[in-house]
């Protein structure tokens, strides 16, 4: 620890009518020059053996002057003018809010007692981190060092409150582009997958990156100055990148080039395909459908078609049998009923459903492959994540910055509800998982329609930390979330803020000088507020170990779309650098792009040693075309899907 002075005292409490000593804030003076700031944390001791720990919340300094006008007249109107012969007496007057008694019964009024700067112990008593830090089964998560009077001390959350089941879920907030809040929250999960106590269990992080580059090069070693890491050496951890990331990104409308800034061949690799079929979607409907158009005669159709037909043996009345497992034949069974009824002289109901709402729910539902194309395949191929296989200390990035809005939200809803369904059985892999989402004034506004993303937000916030699922969020404006998923959040950080948000009633409990100091925190410090912290308290974190999304770009920078053929090769190239250009085009050419698509697709889930030989074997023999006669049938094609009478 670094120690300025020889720990004598800095100040007296004083207590006078208009200024007493209350149990949970008092008033002390210091000299003029003192290491005493706000945010510093301070004891008082008294003789009968009791201990007042408490932080400075604010501070005023004045002499005795009775008004302005005095001292203009001692200097003859002259600010650069001679001055008084005797100097005047100026008061540093200090406001400190409590955080600890000691003991904790009878709470009293503060003692008017000397005041001292506290020492790395009394941080630790005075924070409550003594129970969780020395005790016979630590569960200390450090998430910085607190700085001040020259002291440098190790600040860290308890795991219980962090990660559940007491309490759970970290909000972070603050300015975009000042208040660091990516990297506080790639600092804070590389804290805790290194210093999360086994007993505590295993943990995996799924995190979306809804913006540029930000979470593209977690594996990617950063630059650190001398100060990050003699930070790092105070907190116990070794800085360096996450050892298990994988990237997922779904495909662009070419369907072969992924649709991330991660494509540099070097680390196009690592990035696994995100597709989904009729079956992944089918679950998630109310995400992608307009609840103006689908009602409750839709939804019971939707029902059916989920609990009676896809991937299940169906036989229809004109002696059909159906196996629907895609899109594709979703269409096929469609066309059947359509053609069964006309030929029946039949136009309006079929199994209780009106034909009105069929046609609804075929242009609804086959109008989604088109709206999240490279997301959504039409022919049921699918590539996920490993649900039921997740890592200890791995972390899973869904990079989804360049899709739509209505595409993420599928994405977030899916993933998330797939993640509760497994820990609820227990299954999942691993005992917590940590969610992480940005942009959160976007997903979950205080005002706006109760979209099906805002209610998983608030189901996680209210119910996750029984099951282990931890929402860790960051925002802009914590005053314009949805109040029940901030006020879920046991542990909430504060970068820069702005002086308009900070004018907002849910900044009343802060003093102006704290306000102040939050308005124009530099970057690297922070706010925290956890439950064992009776008021927020600030800290200092080291850079993360990782390359941030800006310089990655600039070290790894995007690889351009290629065709169809050269983004095949490229793929395949990125598992195994032997690959032939030649060779893989001779295979593919003259093939359907869809049985390429899906080739591609199960080479890259698989990882194989011989990806040409998988990719081959996957591909399958060449089917030679040959025209279709007249007595064959052909696939009609799709009407317009705008028209919901059409046929």
């Amino acid at each position: 620890m670094i120690r300025l002075g020889d720990g004598g005292p800095v100040g007296r409490v004083v207590a006078t009518e208009a200024l007493p000593a209350g149990p949970h804030q008092f008033h002390f003076w210091t000299a003029t020059a003192t290491p005493v700031g706000i945010g510093a944390i301070v004891r008082v001791d008294e003789e009968a053996g009791r201990t007042v720990y408490a932080v400075v919340v604010d501070g005023r300094a004045y002499s005795d002057l009775a008004t302005p006008l005095h001292e203009v007249v001692a200097a003859e109107g002259d600010p650069a003018g001679t001055r008084a012969p005797t100097r005047r007496t100026e008061v540093r007057l200090w406001t400190a809010a409590v955080l600890r008694h000691v003991p904790e019964e009878p709470v009293q009024p503060v003692p008017l007692a000397e005041v001292r700067l506290a020492t790395d112990e009394d941080v630790e008593a005075a924070l409550r981190m003594d129970a969780y830090v020395r005790s016979e089964q630590p569960s200390a998560i450090p998430v910085g060092v607190y700085r001040a009077g020259g002291l440098t001390a190790p600040v860290s959350l308890d795991a219980e409150f962090l990660l559940g089941p007491e309490s759970a879920h970290l909000n972070i907030n603050g300015v975009s582009g000042l208040a660091t809040k990516t990297s506080a929250v790639e600092f804070i999960l590389a804290s805790i997958f290194q210093r999360l106590p086994m007993q505590k269990g295993t943990v995996a992080a799924v995190c979306f990156n809804v913006k540029g580059p930000d979470l593209c090069f977690l594996d990617q070693p950063g630059e650190l100055a001398d100060a990050d890491r003699e930070l790092y050496a105070a907190l116990g951890i070794e800085p360096r990148p996450f050892d298990r990331v994988h990237y997922y990104a779904p495909f662009k409308v070419d369907g072969v080039n992924l649709n991330t800034l991660r494509s540099h061949p070097d680390l196009l690799g690592s990035v696994q395909p995100l597709v989904w079929g009729l079956r992944e979607v089918l679950n998630f409907h109310e995400v992608l459908l307009n609840r103006d158009d689908i009602d409750a005669k839709a939804d019971a159709f939707l029902d059916f078609l989920a609990d009676r037909v896809v991937e299940r043996e169906f036989r229809d009345e004109w002696g059909n049998t159906h196996r629907v497992r895609s899109f594709a034949d979703l269409e096929r069974l469609f066309r059947c009923i359509f053609d069964g009824l006309e030929q029946a002289g039949r136009s309006d109901v079929w199994r209780t459903h009106h034909v009105a709402t069929i046609r609804k729910v075929r242009n609804r539902l086959l109008n989604i492959s088109t709206r999240c194309k490279g997301l959504v395949t039409d022919d049921g191929t699918v590539s996920d994540l490993p649900f039921g296989q997740l890592e200890d200390r791995a972390v899973y990035v869904l990079d989804v910055a360049g899709m739509d809005q209505l595409g993420q939200d599928l994405v977030f809803t899916r993933v998330v509800s797939m993640l509760r369904e497994h820990l609820e059985r227990g299954d999942l892999g691993v005992e917590h998982v940590i969610v992480f989402v940005d942009e959160l004034n976007k997903y979950a506004p205080s005002d706006g329609p109760e979209t099906y993303v805002k209610k998983m937000l608030l189901d996680i916030s209210e119910r996750g930390r029984y099951l282990g699922l931890v929402l860790f969020a960051a925002q802009q404006f914590r005053s314009q979330v949805h109040r029940r998923i901030v006020g879920n959040a046991g542990t909430v950080v504060f970068g820069r803020m702005d002086m308009d948000e900070l004018a907002t009633p849910g900044y009343q409990v802060l003093s102006p000088a704290t306000k102040i100091k939050l308005a124009t925190l530099p970057k690297g410090e922070l706010m925290v507020r956890h439950p064992h912290f009776t008021q927020p308290v600030f800290v200092r974190f080291p850079r993360p170990p990782v390359l941030s999304g800006p310089v990655g770009l600039k070290q790894f920078p995007p690889a351009a779309d290629l065709p169809f053929e050269e983004a095949v090769v490229r793929q395949l190239a990125a598992l195994d650098r032997r690959v032939s250009s030649a060779r893989i085009k001779d295979s593919i050419a003259g093939r359907r792009e869809d049985d390429v698509r899906r080739a591609l697709l199960a080479t890259k889930r698989t990882r194989p040693e011989d990806v040409v030989g998988f990719f081959m074997a996957s591909l399958g023999p060449a089917v030679s075309r040959e025209p279709i006669g007249r007595g064959e049938s052909v696939a009609r094609p799709l009407r317009s899907v705008e028209d919901p009478y059409a046929t």
